[in-house]
């Protein structure tokens, strides 16, 4: 553990991560001192984990509520992957770091179902001490709907030699859930989950004690400490959630990735304790390399990727298909608990790109397996696949006179989806009024264009298989995006828009991504054609949207007003040379002007921003500054912000409050927790792939 971490952190968020594995386990602490409130879920469920110290005989309390006298917190530090608390009683000093190993680039590593529960001590006053630390775990972890009296468990010792190495372990390990088990057997949005078991283990010892405990069900780990002079004396957790089968995919039941050669729980606990030093090696190293690539936007920048890290990963669950291949199942949280939301997706990608593509890929991979299929006869592409945990079918815009779809209404029910997926064309199950045509056939196409970037061999099969659908939608794009009807896009907070300039600029930046995978298809001849069709349009469009020194929010628009155009960042990113640089120094000017206290608004009808966009809006100033100033505004947002939730992308940029969104089926939504935060990673996507933005 390291005590003594002296880099870059931040020190205050509405939130703070503690457990963060997938959507389910999933725990916060919404207060400055870790025990003013109890832990939550992200969905605000109490959720509760406790924690005591007795310290030479007096008992403390250090996390969640409770009637014990408290030690004093002294210090808070939250990195990308860990989040350190630090305490002082009675002579003694306590360090607690929880934390998740979210590699990016180890795959089995990021989607084990385990989290650390680091602590350390170490006698204040020079005198011998004798401290018990008691952690709680509470059967609410296991279930939604207050079912705690149908909660049962056990105790074992799990007895383990390391793969490859010949070293033997004795793990004492502590496990409860519902005696009554449905494995997937709710979806929607702010649930927790209903199935599965939790885990708590800790290396045998006869100073250490895990146990379950029947009366008040819950976990109990105990761990006695004799604490000399000098020196700090440690141990760790390891809490672990075991979900049996993680997502229902097109019909097939899986578990997370991590299991997909057999593996069971007890191997995942086993491999975490093995490798617990390696891999706190391993997140130190990579925390390191971020705080120096991102200090070159300054510090705040660093601040704010470090608190969207861990959220954006584990907002998601990695599964394998029925092939092996990875999908990557993101949950719309607090907006619709969609699952695979296609414009969710494309905001969040920066962050994946720039440690992970083949997770975007994983994004990708339900979607255009559900595009293929005879229920999506489209010539546009799908909104999502389903409600988390069920991939079985686009759920958003379903046409409500059809019975499937009436019974389909899941919200917070608890309903699961019929099997969508499954159904003929006949069945007209979505009504095209609620769809988003332009808006994610530019996003699938752009996303598999940068694919197309990262890796061109390895993307030309990949797009030999999927591009009678690229064919598809682009043609649409031609059709339509040049100037959008009054159709559905991301931004329609304030009402819905016709010839809606952003949403053009989208169209166009996804005709130009089509160029550049004839490209990698080898057809020089459609690369040019598409590359000037995009050229053609982005001039048209920018004289029409011009009005003086910005662009307006409509063509048919009043001068005055804006919108954030952060879609043409691709220009940038892909290096087309669509846009004049007269546009980037306008539009950036702008933005700057029109920056309130938390930052940007997302366009001139409110006042209410969002952070993945304004930061990509941020890196459109060719000069680095304007991300400075909003990664500053974003900063203060995390640190003022009265509404005590996981990083809201949707809040008000003069108050600092979180929006409350009513959709057009009627839904009240607060955007938290949400994978979409991502995006704020976007600048050091840009800088990486050699992008017009500069350090000055």
């Amino acid at each position: 553990m390291n005590i003594n971490r002296k880099r870059i952190a931040a020190e205050h968020l509405p939130a703070v991560p503690l457990i963060t594995c997938d959507p389910y386990f999933n725990l916060w602490s919404g207060s400055d001192m870790l025990y003013d409130t109890d832990t939550m879920h992200w969905t605000g469920r109490r959720k509760r984990i406790t924690g005591t110290a007795k310290i030479d005989g007096v008992e403390y309390r250090f996390l969640g509520m409770g009637e014990e006298p408290v030690m004093e917190q002294i210090q808070l530090t939250v990195t990308a992957i860990h989040s350190i608390y630090r305490f002082s009683a009675a002579g003694i000093e306590l360090s607690l770091d929880f934390w998740t190993p979210l590699l990016l680039d180890d795959l089995d590593v990021m989607s084990r179902p385990c989290s650390y529960l680091d602590m350390a001590l170490c006698s204040q006053d020079g005198k011998r001490h004798e401290v018990e630390l008691v952690w709680e775990f509470d059967g609410e972890l296991c279930c939604d709907r207050g079912q705690t009296e149908k909660i049962g468990g056990g105790r074992y010792i799990l007895e383990e030699m390391c793969s490859g190495e010949k070293k033997q372990i004795a793990l004492q390990t502590a496990w409860m859930g519902l005696r009554q088990q449905s494995p997937l057997g709710h979806s929607g949005d702010s649930l927790a989950i209903d199935w599965g078991y939790l885990y708590l283990a800790a290396q045998r010892d006869r100073d250490v004690n895990v146990e379950y405990r029947q009366r008040d069900r819950s976990l109990r780990a105990k761990a006695l400490f004799h604490i000399g002079e000098t020196g700090w004396k440690s141990a760790f957790l390891i809490a672990a959630y075991d979900d049996m089968a993680s997502i229902n995919y097109f019909g097939h039941l899986l578990p997370g990735y991590w299991a997909r050669e057999g593996k069971n729980i007890h191997d995942a606990i086993s491999e975490a304790f093995f490798q617990h030093d390696i891999l706190l090696e391993r997140c130190s190293d990579f925390e390191h390399a971020l705080e120096k690539e991102t200090l070159e936007f300054g510090e705040a920048y660093t601040k704010i990727c470090f608190a969207a890290y861990r959220q954006s990963i584990a907002a998601h669950k990695l599964i394998a298909d029925e092939k092996g291949n990875p999908a990557f199942i993101s949950k719309e949280c607090h907006s619709g608990g969609f699952a695979v939301t296609v414009d969710v997706t494309y905001p969040s990608t920066p962050l994946f790109f720039c440690y992970n593509p083949e997770l975007v890929r994983g994004m990708m991979r339900p979607v255009l397996r559900f595009a293929k299929l005879p229920v999506w006869g489209y010539d546009f592409a799908p909104h999502d696949v389903g409600s988390y945990p069920y991939v079985t079918g686009q759920l958003y815009g379903l046409n409500l006179c059809q019975n499937a779809a009436q019974d389909a209404r899941v919200e917070d029910t608890g309903n699961v989806c019929p099997m969508f997926w499954q159904m003929p064309g006949s069945a007209q199950l979505y009504d095209l009024r609620y769809q988003m045509p332009i808006e994610e056939c530019g996003n699938l196409l752009i996303l598999e264009a940068m694919l197309a970037k990262c890796s061109p061999e390895q993307e030309r099969e990949v797009l030999a298989e999927n591009l009678p659908l690229y064919e598809k939608w682009v043609k649409y794009l031609l059709k339509y995006g040049i100037d959008p009807g009054e159709q559905l896009c991301t931004d329609d907070f304030a009402g819905h828009l016709a010839h809606n300039v952003n949403l053009a600029i989208k169209a166009v930046m996804g005709i130009e991504a089509y160029s550049i995978l004839m490209e990698i298809a080898g057809k020089p001849e459609e690369t040019e054609k598409f590359h000037k069709k995009a050229q053609e349009m982005a001039k048209e469009i920018y004289n029409r949207a011009n009005a003086g020194d910005h662009t307006k929010l409509t063509f048919d628009g009043e001068q005055e007003s804006w919108s954030l155009k952060y879609n043409a960042v691709w220009d940038l990113v892909f290096g087309s040379g669509l846009w004049p640089e007269e546009f980037y120094c306008l539009e950036s000017g702008l933005y700057q002007s029109k920056c309130n206290t938390y930052g940007i608004p997302l366009d001139s009808r409110e006042s209410y921003g969002k952070s993945d966009w304004m930061m990509w809006a941020a890196a459109l100033d060719f000069t680095g500054k304007a991300v400075e100033k909003v990664a500053d505004c974003i900063l203060e947002f995390l640190e003022k912000s009265p509404d005590r939730v996981p990083f809201s992308d949707f809040y008000m940029t003069q108050t600092g409050r979180q929006h409350i969104y009513r959709t057009s089926e009627g839904r009240w939504q607060r955007f938290q927790n949400r994978t979409v935060q991502g995006g704020i990673f976007m600048p050091l996507l840009l800088r990486r792939l050699g992008g017009r933005i500069e350090i000055l």
